[in-house]
């Protein structure tokens, strides 16, 4: 697949269905893989950290979550297809695992919500087989890797927050009988019901961020990385012209 540099992370030029069909084909695989959704703020860390970046360039597949992503790609020169947001990705590969075919394993936020979010995707894809559950607040982690491992998981959507997520399944890429890893940062609240998506209407206009700002203004710091994410992205356009 293409693959288009922004800032240092290698973005996979793909559509949504595109990013489907390439999660399904590794879950095809012998080894684990990784994939990975940065938006503009992880690509700002990315840059100001090449261990991270390393980590991030690892990854079997990189989707663009954040509509910033897309607006840089084109800044470069070089648009991606379109934005492949991680939610989106972990609720439209849900259908594709129903079939029962594939065992999940939900892995992140506060104590109870993995399993939360575990019973309302179960209400919605009776058939699923979600094999396991832990939250994220965990020291020990062959602990965890040998829980994934005792339930039998094909995937694993890790929700952990950027970078810790990444460098979680990049440790433990050869560790887990999970055929598939994907970080998913804070997707587990949403499936949980804790956290609402922004209206479809702003989704479609990549409103999103607006939404996530309005409704939690803590968020204002983490927001902040964004101009300094478009102004780097600046400075590399012009030091490729």
């Amino acid at each position: 697949m293409e693959k288009i540099d922004v800032l240092g992370v290698k973005f996979d030029n793909v559509t949504m269905d595109e990013a489907i069909m390439e999660v399904l084909r590794l879950l095809k695989n012998n080894e684990t893989d990784m994939v990975v959704t940065p938006n503009p703020e992880i690509v700002q860390l990315c840059y100001e950290n090449p261990e991270v970046m390393g980590v991030m360039n690892r990854a079997s597949l990189t989707v663009a979550d954040g509509i910033g992503v897309i607006y840089a790609a084109k800044m470069l020169g070089t648009p991606l297809k379109g934005r492949v947001p991680g939610f989106d990705l972990a609720s439209n590969l849900l259908r594709y695992i129903e079939t029962g075919e594939y065992r999940l394993f939900l892995l992140g936020a506060a104590p109870g919500i993995a399993e939360r979010a575990a019973e309302n995707i179960k209400a919605k894809y009776p058939r699923i087989d979600i094999c396991g559950t832990n939250d994220g607040y965990f020291s020990d982690e062959e602990r965890i890797v040998n829980k994934i491992n005792e339930s039998g998981a094909d995937i694993c959507f890790v929700c952990l927050g950027a970078p810790k997520q990444e460098i979680f399944m990049d440790r433990h890429i050869n560790d887990t009988c999970a055929k598939v890893m994907i970080g998913l940062g804070g997707s587990l609240d949403v499936f949980a019901g804790n956290v609402k998506r922004a209206p479809a209407w702003m989704s479609r206009m990549g409103l999103e961020w607006l939404y996530r700002l309005v409704t939690n203004p803590k968020r204002m710091r983490r927001m902040m990385k964004i101009p300094v994410f478009l102004r780097n992205v600046s400075k590399s356009k012009k030091t490729k012209s």
